[in-house]
């Protein structure tokens, strides 16, 4: 029976990294296409050597390359599979592709492989680098490269996808292991990245995929990628590479992959978006960002405001309690407000336990619900540098006084009214857990992060007034 796949493979002086790719799927007896944009070493003659048939093109960027080989190439099977000439398959993925029945998947246009990316010999597994799910085989002739990505390449299908969760891709570039390669190459991205996102503030260019936090991963990356447009420049790198280093625990990867984090998250972001006021200042001056605007004026005023916030917290807390030296008992016996706070969350919770017919009582510290369990509210359950952090951000936005207001409030009261659904839910279930090193705080937490960066990327859609008296302020 003959293969219902073919490969193809684009490259570009490939020589090194094309044989293991080669390799890793000869024993599939698959057809092989090689796309090549002008090699100057031995990278055709090397699939030559694997009998594979091949076209040169040159290069512009990658949705290009891959709209040529799919128009090009004369395919004769009903699926393809594209990958990039320094990615390999894995035996378990062979596996899979060895059973490949195309009547299996008569209802399926595309299939999702899940990527293993190494950086300098270490595979990333954290940092949102892994799972990393990308549409790799598609239906020939349905499937189509997706044009309006300068950058971030990906395919598209008009029907049903699927995700293999365990047919992995191995990713690494050797070349990169010289790190001037990679500061190179992704100074040339930059440029394409740049230019794709002044294009779509000037509305010409439009994304192909339909956002969507829920759909596929392709969707769910076009969802996150709305968020990251709204987001102030100069900033969002930041923001960016903290949330891989810390709540994607990016930190786990060692010292190469806090490396990579900080190339690929935060320098490369940094670039694009010194790279768009450029763009910007030259080819569309009437288009240059407002005084109120400033991304910079932003930065620091978030930076500042945060910093002033939590630390205050942190002495307020330290001054109220009597075994700190920093204790003023004049402060903790009269201005004590994160006690207010926890008595009035911990009252909150009796309360609404005691109304749904549980027996729940606290002593100012702990909660105890009768036959069930008990949660001790310390200070980290209050939430205080979450609220911190999104004061912060809020007030520094350039948004008129009242909208600011309105929205700190709102969002101080659903932030403590999931605070005191958490209470409950520990005090009655948490010893039916039986887990006692689950961190339910980080848990929590990440929760609350993910609902302000929905909250805040709605709040951030209404267009700014800088006209108005106070749209600075």
């Amino acid at each position: 029976m003959s293969c219902p796949f073919s490969f193809i493979v684009i490259t570009y002086n490939e020589e090194v990294h094309l044989p293991r790719l080669l390799e890793s799927i000869a024993d599939l007896n698959a057809s092989i296409y090689v796309l090549d944009s002008g090699s100057t070493d031995n990278t055709l003659v090397i699939a030559k050597g694997f009998n594979a048939e091949t076209l040169t093109n040159p290069f512009e960027n990658h949705p290009n390359q891959w709209d040529f080989a799919l128009k090009n190439f004369d395919i004769k099977t009903p699926w393809v599979i594209c990958l990039d000439a320094d990615q390999i398959v894995t035996p378990e993925l062979k596996q899979r592709l060895l059973a490949f029945k195309d009547e299996d998947y008569a209802d399926v246009d595309g299939i999702y492989f899940n990527r293993k990316n190494f950086f300098k010999g270490r595979w990333l597994k954290h940092g949102g680098y892994y799972p990393i799910y990308l549409l790799k085989m598609i239906r020939f002739g349905k499937g189509y490269s997706d044009l309006n990505e300068n950058m971030d390449h990906r395919f598209v299908v008009p029907g049903k996808t699927i995700v293999w969760k365990n047919g992995h891709i191995l990713e690494e570039n050797l070349k990169e292991n010289n790190i001037k390669f990679w500061i190179d190459k992704h100074n040339r991205y930059s440029d394409l990245v740049a230019q794709e996102e002044v294009e779509r503030m000037l509305n010409l260019r439009t994304q192909t995929v339909k956002p969507s936090f829920f759909g596929s991963p392709d969707e769910r990356t076009a969802w996150l990628k709305q968020i990251w447009w709204q987001m102030p420049r100069y900033s969002r790198p930041a923001i960016y590479f903290l949330y891989r280093i810390f709540f994607q625990l990016g930190i786990l990867d060692g010292r190469n992959g806090i490396i990579f984090h900080f190339l690929q998250g935060f320098w490369f972001r940094l670039m694009v978006d010194v790279k768009i006021d450029e763009i910007i200042d030259q080819k569309y001056p009437e288009r240059k960002t407002n005084p109120g605007l400033s991304p910079t004026k932003f930065v620091f005023s978030f930076l500042f405001l945060f910093v002033i916030f939590y630390y205050f917290n942190i002495y307020w807390f330290a001054a109220t309690s009597p075994t700190s030296r920093h204790y003023i008992p004049f402060v903790a016996n009269n201005l004590d407000y994160i006690k207010g706070i926890r008595l009035l969350l911990l009252n909150c919770s009796t309360g609404l336990l005691n109304l749904l017919g549980f027996t729940a009582i606290h002593d100012n510290y702990i909660m105890l619900v009768a036959g069930r369990g008990s949660i001790q509210v310390v200070y980290k359950c209050l939430g205080l540098g979450v609220i911190s952090f999104f004061t912060a951000f809020v007030i520094a936005y350039p948004k008129t006084l009242k909208a600011k207001v309105i929205f700190i409030i709102a969002g101080i009261l659903v932030l403590q009214f999931l605070n005191i659904l958490r209470f409950m839910f520990l005090a009655v279930y948490w010893t039916k857990v039986g887990i006692t090193t689950l961190d339910h705080h980080t848990i929590f937490n990440f929760v609350i992060y993910l609902i302000i960066a929905i909250s805040v990327y709605f709040w951030m859609r209404e267009p700014v007034n800088t006209n108005k008296k106070h749209a600075a302020n």
